[in-house]
């Protein structure tokens, strides 16, 4: 499609929907491989001479396809991290768009241009993504036509990318806020254990609860065991089936009692 050609409104009308489902992808809490997924599809779908999309993350492991619509073109991204090289890195490394073709590529990237041209690519079109001012890969678009990929296709290109980074920037502050929530939570339950395993030694030895913390601490020193497992011993000893406090009992394991009879020691 020319630029000089007159776009359907219909196509942007499908552009501007399909953006408006990604947005509902993240909405509903969908994991990122989720996103990336309806992300080339979409991409696939809305730009003219997209017959497939993949998306390329560079990590520090290196790079990997993250999602496609088909199988075939993986293995032209493949062949591009095997040797370090090729349109999707170029874009990586300049951040700005690259269009490339099978015949233009032969000498550059002829790994590249093996691969496009055993899956029947003729031309390819690769955007950098990027999050919190870092490229962290490309969206990179596939044809079977040598003419593909003019600027109103690069156009569209640029929208899902925008879409892209905004998916994974959401994604990593989402996973940001999850982890810290978890770490509070752990932290409060872990506070709450230790503060019982301190009232079962003030009360069973007659002791301050400084005292008290100092026992699970050397404890949790003397055996290299985390503090609230050493809390968590103690308490687990001195309950009964039911769950109350029981410390005559005598069929708890021998490591709690011993984690008992150590820190009561103390």
């Amino acid at each position: 499609m020319s630029i000089g050609e007159q776009v359907p409104a219909a196509l942007l009308d499908e552009a501007s929907e399909a953006l408006e489902e990604l947005a509902g992808v993240l909405a509903g809490g969908q994991t990122l491989n989720d996103a990336l997924q309806q992300l080339v599809e979409s991409a696939s779908r809305v730009i003219p001479d997209a017959e497939n999309v993949s998306v390329t993350v560079v990590g520090p492991k290196g790079a990997s396809t993250e999602a496609w619509t088909d199988e075939k073109v993986v293995e032209i991204d493949r062949k591009q991290y095997e040797t370090g090289d090729g349109p999707c890195l170029e874009a990586n490394r300049t951040q700005r768009p690259v269009r490339a073709t099978v015949e233009g590529g032969r000498e550059k990237w002829p790994a590249f241009a093996e691969a496009a041209e055993r899956a029947g690519v003729q031309a390819y079109l690769s955007a950098p993504i990027v999050v919190e001012d870092d490229v962290i890969g490309s969206l990179n678009l596939y044809s079977s036509d040598g003419r593909a990929f003019d600027p109103f296709d690069e156009a569209l290109l640029r929208l899902f990318v925008t879409a892209a980074s905004t998916s994974i920037t959401g994604f990593r502050r989402y996973e940001r806020s999850r982890r810290l929530v978890q770490h509070l939570q752990h932290a409060l339950e872990s506070r709450g254990e230790i503060d019982q395993a301190k009232g079962v030694l003030m009360a069973a030895h007659g002791v301050d609860a400084e005292e008290a913390f100092a026992r699970l601490v050397g404890e949790s020193q003397k055996h290299n065991t985390k503090l609230r497992d050493v809390a968590r011993n103690l308490l687990a000893s001195v309950r009964g089936p039911s769950g109350q406090a029981n410390r005559g009992q005598d069929d708890q394991s021998d490591q709690a009692q011993s984690d008992r009879d150590s820190a009561g020691d103390r």
